[in-house]
């Protein structure tokens, strides 16, 4: 720890130095949009002489848009220019008694053709591109009064949201949002998607964020994440303004909302708080299947968000607490391929309550001392707890029952639908787990510039501390048919305590040296180093023992219990290059990574102590080029290598739960796996036309499947895992967006199509190692269309889905299937002269191809409602919304992997109607000041103003 904190100290000494040194002077500054005020990097700046203008010295802006340029005492012309903008120039002048001038922020505004080409009479664009940044005026897309974020993302060309509220951006995953450049709750999207207004949203930016290490040095690290970036409304980034919702339906639901915030230039500060028991839905619409909503989820939270900035320091943070309970009933039919004729089949129904607990605190420190050094710190602690209940009745059998689910589980003698001899196994379990975990993180990074060509050194330092205990309580009875009479039951009551520790430290050093002009070398070094410790107690309990009982009345197992210390230590030695022009980057590089773990393992008489070492090395590349400054080609390589988990490679048999039994292969080989991705946008912005599109293609070399042998007395699984080859697939979207008459027209397209490979081991009935290979190829391919026409108060949408899978299986032919679903209907938005508006929508969704007829259904969704603003300046709104006003929703999911299918309905509530009220309170500063300003309802467009400039 001495040398560690010596080590920094003479690194910060180092850089103090470097600050002191050069007697010339220097100006600098940051070069950023005019527009949407993101930095320009690569624009050039040049200082010019008096009065001839010749270039006296000159460099590009990083990153952030910064520049600091050395210059020796004069009067000179400092110029700032990049293509697709008006070039800026500004008299400077440098003397002895001033050496420094730092010339602020200079913005810059698009040339005179690009801004005719982007005037818009009435009628904002959808979308337009910059670059690799789509941006999306919220203004063009209508939701109804009072949506949330969500709402509005799932209208925007390209946008996905899944089942479990997972954001797709053109097929990217969204993994944090952001307010006017600044991270808003840190890494949870979802505190923004369900409690942000759409009506503060100007626009929605969506990009790849560089990592903090990539952005300073300059390197790309292949850790950008995909981010959305919400423009504040002009206006309203000074002052306060408030929102207060809060809603009652019927089947007892609720929903409350409070959101307030203060916002004053570059600083921020934001309150909210929620509670709701409608699984967080926002008002259904657009038409298409609805994500699936598993359960009843009631959710309370309440969370407090800030940032700020000046010239030299920023700091954003966040603190938010979470509680939720779901409250989730699931019917399960599944199909197990164990052998080229036979395979397994599974019913079950299951009922379970979890509640969970989390208390998440983060803050974002960045220090700029001067133009060339930069600290930044990332700290953050969480806090979980978690009880977790559920019961599950299942039946197995070794034929297709030929019933339902419903109609296995509504009679008390199954025999009387299934014959005995087809019944494998009845299973009644309970369990309960409870736990608490307490994690400590922490990252620390130090770039200084050692001079303004590219040259710098960079230290990163990360730690990471968890501690965690669990407690589980399990009952279950099992009932074998094909068992003699003596094992035909059998009753497991367990309890078992499992504390868990471990820790993280992480140390990297770079440097970056400039070999040529727009060429450099960068070289790294990180050692990593992590230790884990788990200890597994289990204890068999009696016969008449409950899950809620007392956990001091059972027997200690020492077959079963287990301990394991977990040690891991890796170097990485990395070499990239880098070359940067004007309209073109290209990045690659190749890491080393020696590794070394060891393992302390103990289970019953079983003890081991054993070492791994590996040397593994990826490979990387990123091009990009620039067409201009409206159309980009990305194409990015990665190769990934992946250890087994040490305990796989263990050779002992862990029996815990006797229906699935598993094994450890001591020949487990490091999986590798490729990772091609390709992007290309393009937009035209005197038509209002664009293209977008991403493809993907992954392939895994000895990834790991399991082995499985089938009891066809009992119905369970002896598993071992083994490396296997042939698991690869390919990813494509094409998208695009077609203004036509007057910009009132628009046409979104979205295409999707996915080739998956899935390989995998499927043992028979009698050998683990006597295993086939089973292929499963599906083909996925979807498609979503919507036409929009738009004026100053109405907006209507016709809009088409058709989603189609071919699936074909090398090991049982008969579970080839060819699925459809597909929908088409309308979404309307009317607002009224008495400041009352209508939204409805209306779809038909359909299945086809289904084996269960059941699946095989059609649903005539329609939803509605009607909002009426009052109050001056608009303030308040009262609404009624109607889900499912036909009641014919369901909620069924289907998966299916090269070793099974299995089909899913969960329990959930779509038809009710709830009454909402809303009040706003704006308090804003300057001429947009006092309620209800210009713009402040979203999704109303931009109403009869005038000619607006986007």
């Amino acid at each position: 720890m001495k040398k560690w904190v010596l080590g920094l100290l003479l690194m910060l000494m180092t850089a103090s130095a470097f600050a002191q040194g050069g007697s010339r002077g220097r100006v600098s500054g940051k070069v950023i949009d005019a527009d949407d005020k993101l930095p320009v990097m690569e624009a050039t700046v040049q200082v010019l002489s008096l009065p001839d203008s010749t270039m006296v010295t000159g460099q590009s802006t990083n990153l952030d848009g910064r520049f600091s340029i050395h210059v020796r005492p004069g009067n000179y012309v400092l110029r700032v220019s990049f293509i697709g903008y008006t070039s800026v120039e500004k008299k400077i002048s440098i003397t002895n008694a001033k050496p420094n001038l730092n010339v602020g922020t200079v913005e810059m505004s698009i040339d005179a053709v690009m801004l005719d080409a982007a005037t818009v009479v009435a009628q904002a664009p959808e979308v337009t591109a910059k670059a690799d940044t789509l941006i999306y005026n919220t203004s063009a897309y209508r939701v109804p009064e009072g949506s949330a974020l969500e709402e509005l993302v799932k209208k925007l060309p390209g946008a996905e949201v899944d089942e479990s509220g997972k954001i797709t951006i053109n097929g990217k995953e969204i993994t944090k949002i952001m307010i006017d450049g600044k991270e808003f709750f840190a890494d949870d999207p979802n505190i923004a998607m369900k409690n942000l207004p759409v009506n503060i949203i100007d626009k929605i930016q969506a990009y790849d964020k560089q990592s903090d290490m990539a952005r300073v040095t300059g390197i790309e690290d292949g850790e950008e994440e995909t981010v959305l970036d919400l423009t504040v409304k002009p206006g309203m980034n000074h002052g306060f303004f408030g929102n207060v919702d809060g809603a009652y339906g019927t089947e007892d639901r609720y929903s409350g909302k409070l959101l307030a915030n203060y916002f004053r230039d570059k600083n921020q500060f934001t309150v909210i708080g929620s509670a709701n028991n409608v699984n967080d839905n926002s008002f259904p619409g657009g038409g298409g299947f609805r994500r699936q909503e598993n359960g009843l989820t009631a959710i309370k939270m309440a969370g407090a968000n800030f940032a700020t900035e000046n010239e030299k320091f920023k700091s954003e943070g966040s603190v938010n607490f979470n509680y939720k309970d779901a409250d989730q009933i699931s019917k399960q039919s599944s199909e197990t391929f164990v052998s080229t004729e036979n395979s397994s089949f599974k019913n079950a129904m299951d009922h379970s309550r979890n509640k969970t607990t989390n208390l998440t605190a983060d803050a974002f420190m960045e220090w700029r001392p001067d133009t060339m050094t930069t600290l930044i710190f990332r700290p953050r602690i969480r806090y979980g707890k978690t009880d977790n209940a559920n019961s599950q009745n299942s039946y197995t059998f070794n034929q297709d029952p030929g019933y339902s689910t419903d109609e296995l589980f509504s009679t008390d003698d199954l025999s009387s639908l299934v014959p005995e001899d087809q019944i494998v196994n009845k299973v009644m379990r309970e369990s309960l787990k409870k736990g608490d975990d307490l994690t400590l993180t922490g990252m620390m990074i130090f770039n200084r510039r050692l001079n303004n060509e590219g040259r710098n050194i960079t230290f990163r330092g990360r730690y990471n501390y968890t501690n965690s205990s669990s407690e589980q309580f399990s009952l279950s009875n099992t009932e074998y048919f094909q068992q003699t009479p003596e094992e035909r039951l059998e009753t497991l009551n367990r309890y078992i305590d499992t504390p868990t520790k471990s820790s993280e430290y992480n140390v990297r050093l770079t440097y970056s040296e400039p070999i040529f002009k727009g060429g450099f070398l960068q070289f790294s070094y990180n050692f990593q180093y992590s230790r884990s410790t788990t200890d597994n107690t289990t204890f068999d309990m009696p016969d008449n023992w409950t899950i809620d009982g007392d956990k001091a009345g059972g027997a200690y197992n020492a077959d079963l219990s287990k301990s394991a210390t977990y040690n891991y230590y890796n170097h990485q030695a990395e070499i990239t290059f880098r070359w940067i022009r004007e309209k073109m980057r290209f990045n690659v590089g190749m890491s080393f990574q020696p590794q070394r773990s060891t393992l302390s393992y103990t289970q019953g008489e079983y003890q081991v102590d054993t070492v791994r070492n590996v040397f593994n090395f990826t490979p990387t590349l990123d091009f990009r080029y620039r067409f201009s400054k409206t159309s980009q080609l990305r194409i990015r390589y990665r190769g990934r290598t992946s250890q087994p988990n040490m305990i796989d490679l263990l050779p002992i048999t862990d029996d815990t739960d006797p229906l699935n039994v598993t094994k450890g292969n001591p020949g487990l080989k490091p999986t590798f796996t490729n990772n091609l991705r390709m992007e290309y946008n393009t937009f035209n912005t005197e038509t209002q036309r664009g293209m977008f599109s991403f493809f993907n293609f992954q392939n895994t070399m000895n990834s790991i499947s399991n082995r499985r042998t089938y009891n066809e007395e009992t119905g369970g699984y002896t598993t071992m895992p083994e490396n296997i080859n042939g698991n690869w697939n390919i990813f494509g979207i094409v998208g695009g967006n077609i203004a036509l008459k007057n910009k009132k027209y628009t046409i979104n397209t979205f295409t999707r199509a996915n080739y998956q490979n899935m390989v995998s081991y499927i043992s028979n009935n009698a050998d683990l190692y006597a295993a086939d290979k089973n292929t499963t190829k599906r083909l996925s391919l979807g498609e979503r269309l919507r036409g929009t026409y738009r004026n100053d108060w109405w907006e209507v949408s016709l809009n088409g889905s058709l989603d189609y899978t071919h699936s074909r299986n090398s090991y049982q032919e008969q579970n080839n299937m060819d699925t459809y679903q597909f929908s088409y209907g309308a979404s309307t938005n009317v607002r009224l002269p008495w400041n009352m508006t209508i939204s409805t929508d209306i779809s038909q969704n359909s299945r086809r191809g289904y084996t269960d007829a059941s699946m095989n259904r059609d649903e005539l969704i329609w939803n509605a409602q009607i909002a009426q603003d009052f109050l001056k300046g608009n303030a308040a709104t009262v609404s009624v919304q109607f889900y499912d006003i036909l009641k014919n929703q369901s909620n069924i999911s289907r998966t299916i992997s090269a070793a099974m299918r299995q089909d899913t309905e969960y329990n959930a509530i779509y038809s009710y109607c709830m009454v909402h009220f809303i009040y706003r309170l704006n308090l804003f500063g300057g001429k947009q000041g006092g309620q209800g300003g210009p713009g402040f309802h979203g999704g109303h467009g931009p109403g009869p103003r005038g000619p607006r400039r986007f």
